[in-house]
């Protein structure tokens, strides 16, 4: 992951809004939640950044307890999963999964193609009944885009470099391991 810069909420919220309308008609508009999840994770201490992800870095993404949208079959558990062990239950799961999961299934599908847009990031879980029992309680958790995520992953889309655009809220520092895997701009150039 590439640090591009520290952004102002204002910022992150108005770009999340433009993708994002909360008042898109259709059947599983869930925009309102990652809205207040924006809000959440301002509440995360350590700003915000404008971010540039690898593939890597969204398939290690930890996703948070999710239900398939109303499906039968939970595609998240509430201790967590990453954004690749979630590509790999929907892989597995075939026609079955998708049968038993139609609204979750049909927004993966109409994803897979469409551009790409940023991605929303925390540092730390947020504060909501979902996040509670992660396992991972630091390292770059979804706050918005898991269909997105899988959708691009499902399809064969996501760029091995620096390529996808995201948003992350908190301290980075929280996300340096050894041989360092957050850069900033300046270190990339």
């Amino acid at each position: 992951m590439q640090i591009v810069t520290a952004v102002a909420y204002s910022e992150v919220h108005d770009a999340y809004l433009r993708d994002h309308p909360v008042g898109r008609a259709h059947e599983a508009n869930t925009n309102v939640y990652g809205e207040e999840n924006l809000e959440r994770a301002d509440d995360v201490a350590g700003g915000w950044w404008r971010v540039r992800l690898t593939r890597a870095d969204v398939l290690g993404v930890v996703l948070p307890w999710h239900l398939s949208e109303g499906g039968e079959l939970e595609l998240v558990p509430r201790t967590g999963l990453t954004v690749a062990g979630a590509a790999e239950r929907v892989r597995s799961g075939g026609p079955a999964w998708a049968a038993a999961n139609p609204v979750c299934a049909a927004k993966i599908h109409l994803l897979r193609r469409v551009p790409f847009t940023p991605l929303y990031l925390c540092t730390a879980p947020v504060d909501h009944p979902d996040y509670a029992d992660l396992a991972v309680r630091a390292g770059l958790i979804h706050i918005d885009g898991l269909h997105r995520m899988l959708a691009w992953e499902l399809a064969g889309r996501l760029p091995e470099g620096a390529e996808l655009d995201g948003y992350l809220a908190g301290d980075p520092r929280v996300l340096a391991r050894p041989g360092g895997a957050v850069r900033t701009g300046a270190e990339s150039a």
